[in-house]
């Protein structure tokens, strides 16, 4: 059912039991049609009056904006699993994580409140030896905005680092954008998502 026609069937159904009885939840639940789409990100809803009523404050943008940073990092963590985990977590936090956070308001704010209820969280990292740990897209196009992957470095006789860096759809995901890298150590680090 298009988007507009179930918010009109949800205001005249307000409207004719003048607010006593919610609509039927057919109506107020979107249709998910992937389960592979998006981090469910629980976006809080806020009543507008104390009683149980049908009325909704529609989340801000900046309450958006933070969810996305909530998927981030556990998206983040869910990649790197327990072994890689454990032993970067506290450089992770102080040194990529805020320029990470950094680069996601500064696209989000290119998008009206409107526009930014679009954009979604992908909640597959890669695995293995892949790169990816989250792209944020639209889910109404299922166009990337921006992409941010991890990548294992070994340069000649200095260990193992993660670089972690993001694409943006500006240049078709082709510059890579620093966002800096942890030291491993000499040895080949265990894969992604190793428990």
């Amino acid at each position: 059912m298009n988007k507009w026609m179930r918010k009109t069937l949800v205001i005249l159904f307000t409207i004719a039991t003048f607010g006593m009885v919610a609509p039927p939840a057919a109506l107020t639940v979107e249709n998910r049609s992937s389960e592979d789409s998006a981090v469910n990100l629980n976006v809080p809803q806020k009543h507008l009056f104390e009683d149980e009523t049908a009325y909704w404050e529609t989340p801000s943008k900046e309450e958006h904006i933070s969810s996305f940073l909530e998927a981030a990092e556990i998206q983040s963590f869910e990649k790197f699993g327990d072994k890689i985990g454990t032993k970067i977590e506290d450089e992770f936090r102080q040194i990529i994580l805020p320029k990470m956070e950094e680069a996601i308001r500064e696209y989000a704010e290119d998008y009206s409140d409107e526009d930014i209820r679009d954009l979604v969280i992908s909640k597959k990292p890669a695995d293995g030896k892949g790169e990816k740990i989250f792209h944020l897209y639209n889910k109404e196009t299922g166009e990337d905005i921006l992409r941010f992957h991890v990548r294992r470095d070994h340069p000649p006789k200095q260990g193992y680092w993660f670089n972690f860096h993001y694409h943006t759809h500006h240049d078709s995901f082709q510059k890579h954008h620093e966002l800096g890298s942890i030291y491993w150590n000499q040895n080949m680090p265990p894969n992604w998502m190793t428990h």
